[in-house]
């Protein structure tokens, strides 16, 4: 078996910082290339010791932090890594540590970046057997602590998966005309790319597991001190694929109409009312 990537410890879960970072170099020119924006796939990631014993863990999930059951995004359930056990919850930690970012900028080429102590929509996802996530480009800006979003990362964990399972991760241009680039979920494989405003992206074909197992996934986010005034922040947005059932998502639109149309302190309190009603 060939060695993975990462040679993160997998007692301690220690990454060497040179190591880390020569491995990012290899990726580097062939991730930043990349059209309509940057991404990459590694296969082989982690030492598969490492997500077995996440795999273990995830056998006895604490009750859901999150759950979306909605035409754009169904089925989807997130867990926040304190929560979890003490092996997967340590993993969390790694991968917001000092040779994990050094391994994202030398890849990405994005200096200074920042993890995210609270991982806001992050931590361990499901999308249940009939479940999908619509194409969309994620929420920009961390209100705790005034960053700006700038990387994904996910890191798959279903053995033996194959295409007709349904739930790969797609990369959609800009117009949303065409697929770009689709990755099978499959274990130990690394999903990384900029996120923006436009850079659309989503699993949105229905998980369809012939043993009824969910699609589960790693997810972190990672950020850079560049926010500022002249900035406008959003949530997720969802655009529909193009000669497909995709429903768009009215609700934020009619918020982000709101927004535009009507003075910031009435804004505030409509926006307010219309959150806790589920307008």
């Amino acid at each position: 078996m060939n060695s993975p990537l990462l040679n993160l410890n997998p007692e301690t879960l220690a990454l060497d910082s040179s190591e880390a970072r020569e491995a990012g170099r290899k990726f580097g020119e062939s991730y930043r290339g990349k059209e309509p924006y940057p991404y990459g796939c590694i296969d082989n990631f982690l030492p598969e010791e490492v997500l077995n014993r996440v795999i273990a863990d995830l056998e006895s999930l604490p009750e859901a932090d999150h759950s979306f059951d909605r035409a754009q995004e169904k089925l989807k359930t997130c867990y926040i890594p304190e929560r979890l056990p003490a092996y997967s919850r340590s993993l969390f930690y790694a991968l917001n540590s000092r040779p994990f970012l050094f391994f994202l900028e030398e890849m990405t080429g994005i200096k200074g970046l920042i993890p995210d102590p609270y991982f806001q929509g992050g931590g361990i996802h499901s999308v249940g057997n009939g479940g999908h996530l619509d194409i969309h480009a994620d929420f920009n800006h961390h209100s705790i602590l005034n960053l700006e979003r700038r990387l994904n990362v996910l890191i798959y964990l279903n053995k033996d998966w194959q295409e007709d399972y349904g739930g790969s991760f797609e990369i959609w241009s800009p117009d949303m005309s065409h697929k770009v680039e689709g990755f099978v979920p499959k274990f130990n494989r690394m999903c990384c790319f900029n996120t923006s405003s436009d850079s659309w992206h989503g699993n949105p074909e229905p998980v369809n597991h012939p043993d009824g197992k969910a699609r589960m996934s790693i997810a972190t986010y990672y950020y850079t001190a560049t926010w500022d005034d002249t900035r406008r922040s959003h949530t997720t947005l969802f655009r529909p694929r193009q000669g497909t059932q995709d429903q768009p998502d009215r609700v934020i639109a009619r918020r982000e109409f709101l927004r535009d149309v009507l003075p910031p302190v009435i804004h505030r309190k409509v926006a307010g009312r219309m959150q806790r009603f589920g307008f």
